[in-house]
């Protein structure tokens, strides 16, 4: 069955661009104008509220929109809010709406096709993410707002309960994106499924786990530098082939358009030890890279009593002990930015080249020796709890502590058992990562605040600081940037020097597109944007 399944969805795949050219009414002249991608995890949903993974918010990132949006810079940016103010004595933000936003044809809006957005619309849709019977995973951007209201049709009020500068960047969620009450009163749950958004393309056709579409919302409101209406294309199709392997068949075969990361499946087929691409591709395919907003790490359980992980000079041992361009350069083939500094990602507002851990395997050995004449154990052990895809890195850490005297083993669990395990501090060592969900370091450092301590919060390792406490506190306050990173960089310092965790490298966001594609771009989210998106037609 799994081998028809993966000719029948390699059918759907060239069909799709197909069904959108035959459904056009504009002819075969704007079959170029499809652009195709695969989704090789499965599309839970359309629904925002429930957008808080890359699958799902790749193609909400498409049919909706919210107060602000961020540009490929990570620069906040006007959306449906076409300005606001801040008043920061009162934490209260005024939005000013556009008058121009309609949400897409839909029956829902009958006798009428559409209508104009307006504040009260936003009063729904965040009551809605916040609402206990909807359950949304995004509720927690709500978790400092006091009060919002609606003044009127073109003004939302926002009023916070503390200062929170990274405020403007969470709004920028597409769990915020502002939604129709007669769609989600139409459809009830089944909602997810027929999506009425407001962004450049509008919903068509899903057949799940077999294709998606979405064709040009004709009234969208954005439009480019010369004032041309965007979109540009005339549809999107998304297919569900089940692998990787098999999705950069079809890439190869100019089938979709572009291929999103690098999996160990095709690394070494479409690019070299040094991050270049091979040279048979380069004539067809473009390979676009960006610091992306993903810090891989090494976490250490603090609140067990494993003496290993309650040393910090085995920690910082460990941390020194193996060399991180190396494994970037053999294991990621150069697409990785050895994490030599903080836990602050390069890319992000923040970040700063803080002196952190570059490979010193003499000074490893000293605090080995420094942990065995503290605690009179002559064999260090640690075990890293891992999933299957980060097996590589474990074991190249591994064979290096080895040398310097840390026996280590590996438990290879599942991706969810792993995830519950790091939840509950069942792991003395774990492998993870943390991707920004808002565009400030603030984001990062909420990992090792003490308030924090899982199950509450993120803080997965139970790290405890107070200066460090202190410092995150004030920042809070701050509504500089400039200011804030001032004390970010003492924050990170402070976490590096603990070594409560052991930063193995800074994400790339790597793409690899076809050449008749342009408008792309790539930013720090790796978040998918296909507005600006043009297709050259191909012979």
């Amino acid at each position: 069955m799994y081998p028809l399944r993966i000719l029948f969805v390699l059918f759907s795949a060239s069909c799709a661009g197909l069904f959108v050219a035959c459904e056009s009414s504009e002819g075969s002249e704007k079959d170029h104008h499809v652009f195709r991608y695969n989704e090789h995890s499965n599309i839970p949903t359309l629904d925002p509220a429930f957008a808080r993974n890359p699958q799902t918010i790749w193609p909400t990132n498409q049919l909706y929109n919210g107060l602000v949006q961020l540009d490929d810079s990570l620069n906040i940016q006007p959306d449906i809010a076409k300005r606001w103010e801040i008043n920061d004595s009162t934490q209260t933000y005024t939005f000013y709406l556009r008058d121009d936003v309609y949400y897409h044809n839909s029956e829902v809006f009958a006798p009428d096709t559409t209508r104009k957005v307006v504040a009260a619309d936003f009063v729904y849709s965040f009551d809605r993410l916040t609402d206990p019977k909807v359950a949304s995973p995004g509720s927690w951007v709500m978790s400092n707002v006091a009060s919002y209201e609606a003044p009127n049709d073109s003004i939302f009020v926002i009023q916070l309960k503390q200062p929170f500068p990274a405020f403007l960047g969470l709004l920028s969620m597409r769990y915020c994106s502002v939604i129709p009450k007669e769609a989600v009163e139409t459809y009830g749950s089944e909602f997810r499924s027929n999506p009425v958004g407001t962004g450049p393309f509008q919903f068509k056709l899903w057949e799940e786990n077999i294709k998606l579409v979405f064709r040009k919302n004709p009234n969208y409101f954005e439009t480019d530098a010369d004032g041309n209406s965007l979109p540009y294309l005339e549809a999107v199709a998304i297919t569900f082939l089940p692998d990787k392997q098999s999705e950069f068949l079809q890439f190869a075969q100019g089938n979709i358009d572009f291929v999103s990361s690098l999996d160990n499946s095709y690394k070494d087929e479409i690019i070299t030890t040094t991050g270049k691409l091979q040279p048979k591709y380069e004539d067809a395919v473009e390979l676009i890279t960006a610091p992306y907003l993903n810090t891989e790490y090494l976490g250490f359980f603090l609140g067990g009593d494993t003496p290993e992980i309650q040393s910090k000079a085995l920690r910082q041992a460990i941390n020194y002990g193996f060399d991180r361009e190396k494994m970037i350069t053999y294991l990621r083939n150069g697409m990785g930015i050895p994490a030599i500094h903080g836990v602050i990602p390069q890319g992000l507002p923040g970040f700063d080249r803080i002196e952190g851990y570059e490979y010193n395997p003499e000074k490893a050995r000293q605090l080995i020796a420094q942990y065995t004449s503290e605690t009179g154990d002559t064999a260090p052990e640690i075990v890293i709890g891992t999933n299957s895809q980060y097996l590589d890195i474990c074991e190249y850490v591994q064979r290096e502590l080895e040398k310097l005297g840390i026996n280590v083993s590996i438990d290879v669990v599942p991706p969810s058992t792993l995830r519950q395990m790091k939840s509950t501090g069942e792991l003395d060592v774990f492998r993870a990562s943390w991707i920004a969900d808002y565009p400030d370091a603030e984001n990062y450092l909420s990992l090792f605040y003490s308030e924090n301590f899982t199950p509450n919060g993120p803080n997965y390792t139970h790290y405890k600081n107070e200066t460090f406490d202190s410092l995150y506190v004030a920042a809070r306050s701050i509504s500089s940037l400039e200011r804030r990173k001032v004390l970010y960089r003492e924050m990170d310092s402070i976490v590096i020097a603990d070594a409560p965790i052991v930063p193995l490298f800074y994400d790339k966001a790597i793409r690899f597109v076809r050449k008749e594609v342009s408008g792309l771009g790539i930013n720090p989210q790796n978040f998918l944007v296909l507005k600006y998106v043009k297709k050259t037609p191909t012979e």
